[in-house]
């Protein structure tokens, strides 16, 4: 009788629960944002920037400096040494030698060797982003792109405006010398606007007050309305019948631009607007 042959089956090794948990945290692991050893710089907020300024540097009883550790619980003393590896004082060992920290024309660059006050200054100090801020290159070029696409909104709303529209945007900065300008001078001067302080010119641009406002000013420089010397009310001249009364500490012109709007106010725009025709 043939001996029955015997086929061995190939062993496989199966995942454990353990190998699959593991690959899938390597799968889902994301990368902490690490530090990154470079020069950094730093400006201060204020437009008007001291040439010398003198940022707090230690923790006092009467300047408290201090950061709240999540990890830790508490609240953590700050001190800045030249000679020690870590900003927090209950890290610092032996004596300390103290420095200031300076910001001459509103500015302090810190070379990559200083890691001491890198991480102070743009991790753990309370004044940052109150009272300066890192210089972000990223974050700049995000910022110059919103500008750009402002301004580019600005003079394209500036192009497509009309010269009545221009005169009554032009006449909240420029006042009454907008009566005297040509239509091109109206146009190079409301697009010089758009350019220089966009945000504002689209404000303007967008608010159906500024066209009112400018309706009624026209109107008193033709002398068709008349407004009292104390800015209290506007009057008809000819018969010295009171049109409006400007509210207490109200822009006389913004009180008439809303007057307008009213059920009153329409009829006197119209009657205004057959004189100026």
């Amino acid at each position: 009788m043939a001996k029955q042959q015997t086929v061995k089956k190939a062993e496989v090794t199966p995942q454990t629960k353990s190998t699959e948990a593991k690959t899938a945290s390597v799968q889902n692991t994301t990368k902490e944002p690490t530090w990154e050893i470079k020069d950094r710089f730093y400006f201060l907020k204020s437009d008007s920037s001291p040439i010398y300024f003198n940022l707090k540097a230690r923790h006092t009883q009467r300047s408290p400096m201090l950061y709240f550790d999540e990890k830790a619980g508490f609240q953590r003393e700050l001190k800045y040494a030249t000679n020690q590896k870590s900003p927090f004082v209950d890290e610092q060992k032996g004596e300390c030698t103290l420095a200031h920290i300076i910001f001459l024309d509103g500015s302090l660059s810190v070379p990559k060797e200083n890691q001491t006050l890198q991480k102070l200054l743009s991790l753990y100090h309370p004044s940052l982003n109150k009272v300066y801020q890192e210089y972000d290159a990223k974050q700049e070029a995000v910022d110059d792109l919103d500008e750009i696409e402002l301004e580019i909104e600005a003079l394209i709303a500036a192009k497509s405006i009309d010269i009545e529209h221009a005169e009554a945007i032009l006449r909240v900065e420029s006042g009454s010398s907008v009566s005297s300008m040509s239509s091109k001078e109206l146009k190079r001067d409301l697009l010089l606007f758009a350019k220089n302080n966009p945000a504002l010119f689209l404000e303007l641009a967008n608010d159906e007050n500024v066209q009112l406002r400018n309706f009624g000013i026209k109107a008193a420089e033709n002398n068709i309305i008349v407004l009292s010397q104390d800015q209290r009310d506007f009057r008809w001249p000819n018969t010295d019948r009171k049109i409006m009364t400007v509210p207490f500490d109200e822009n006389a012109y913004s009180a008439l631009a809303a007057f307008f709007k009213t059920d009153e106010g329409v009829d006197v725009y119209k009657s205004i607007e057959k004189k100026m025709n």
